[in-house]
């Protein structure tokens, strides 16, 4: 049992990894937001605008890729609460002034625990994603930038990336 608040969350007194205990925290509205750079050629980003790709409609395999990817982060983030998730959005915002794909992540829930894991596992599998829908292409693409940009509900309150 932690004595201390200063102490490690996710470490007992042993010091073996734990999942921490929620169960005396309150049920409350919570949601986060994230981002990623997908950065590419002008001529990928083209073609992924123009729906030209070998692989097919890039966004939205990698829409799919990302919503699939958040409802498993407890899966893959191994001390990550499952938690009911109520929401999952995530755009693309192509820039071809900066030859890049911008991607947003919005996720929302009622739970005991935040979901900026879960906004920005859905980012960074959306990210890869592109990638692999563009890999044959253009492999000199780089992922940049990933980011939680938002995060309200619970003890710690809210946040925003300024």
């Amino acid at each position: 049992m932690i004595e201390n608040e200063c102490e490690l969350t996710h470490i007992d007194a042993e010091g073996r990894l734990r999942m921490v205990d929620v169960s005396s925290k309150e049920v409350t509205h919570r949601e986060a937001r994230a981002e990623a750079s997908v950065k590419l050629s002008l001529q990928t980003l083209e073609q992924i605008v123009d729906q030209k790709m070998p692989k097919g409609n890039v966004f939205e395999a990698a829409r799919l890729a990302g919503i699939l990817a958040a409802k498993r982060t407890a899966e893959l983030i191994p001390l990550c609460h499952p938690i009911q998730l109520t929401e999952i959005k995530i755009d693309f915002q192509p820039s071809l002034e900066e030859s890049q794909i911008s991607i947003i992540s919005q996720v929302k829930t009622r739970d005991r625990t935040g979901v900026e894991m879960e906004a920005l596992v859905a980012v960074t599998h959306a990210a890869l994603t592109i990638y692999d829908m563009c890999k044959a292409v253009d492999r000199s693409m780089t992922i940049t930038d990933v980011q939680l940009t938002y995060k309200s509900g619970g003890r710690s309150g809210t946040y925003q990336r300024v």
